[in-house]
């Protein structure tokens, strides 16, 4: 039964979706912000709210396009231009903002928030995430067996494991920030070109998205 949901380039789709989560955008910059400000605890927390937010930002994506895609080929290569060209949008937004995101994250406030107010601000960040949607909305459906039927199931699947990845990415960058919590506050340079390296990722990525619709089409 599983096999119906998973798709033939599963392999593929999981390097994709790894090379997304590890560049840090607007999540991961978010995850690091609270562990530099309040460490590793109120990170972690964040992760989880986050990744749950990006699940049903999945699911959603999952219910609209899944019975388009599998109807309509010109969409799926539509879809493929608007993602691609965003994301290369994205990234070059995040080079040239990454002055202001690196001080961004080192003005939190001295309060640390709530175990339940953790999880919101995650859950509001990963629901609302650019990058989360165009990667659920054109690059995660580049991999979907649209000959294998059930377009849907094969979406959420894929969303799943990719929030499943985020989680253990994510939080790994929160734990790392949280343990170097001085290093990375006491010099915003550092975080510039971690700001830097991730746009730099969304604009390669973009590339291989236009690539793929070049050829699609």
């Amino acid at each position: 039964m599983l096999g119906t949901f998973v798709p033939t380039r599963i392999t593929e789709y999981l390097i994709a979706a790894i090379i997304i989560i590890i560049a840090p955008g607007p999540s991961v910059l978010f995850v690091i912000a609270r562990a530099v400000s309040w460490g590793r605890k109120i990170s972690v927390l964040t992760v989880a709210g986050n990744v749950t937010g990006s699940f049903v930002l999945s699911t959603l994506v999952a219910l609209g396009l899944g019975p388009i895609l599998q109807r309509w080929h010109i969409a799926y290569v539509a879809v493929q231009w608007g993602g691609g060209l965003y994301l290369i949008y994205l990234g070059i937004e995040a080079i040239r903002q990454r002055a202001v995101h690196a001080a961004d994250m080192t003005n939190q406030g001295p309060v640390a928030p709530s175990i339940r107010k953790s999880i919101r601000d995650g859950f509001w960040v990963g629901v609302l995430n650019p990058k989360a949607i165009v990667f659920f909305a054109a690059v995660l459906p580049q991999f979907v067996d649209i000959d294998g039927g059930h377009v849907t199931s094969q979406l959420i699947f894929m969303g799943l494991v990719f929030c499943v990845l985020a989680f253990i990415s994510d939080g790994s960058w929160g734990l790392l920030a949280g343990t170097a919590r001085a290093w990375l506050a006491t010099d915003n340079r550092r975080l510039e070109r971690l700001r830097g390296f991730g746009g730099t990722i969304m604009i390669i990525l973009g590339l291989a998205v236009l690539y793929s619709a070049v050829v699609s089409s």
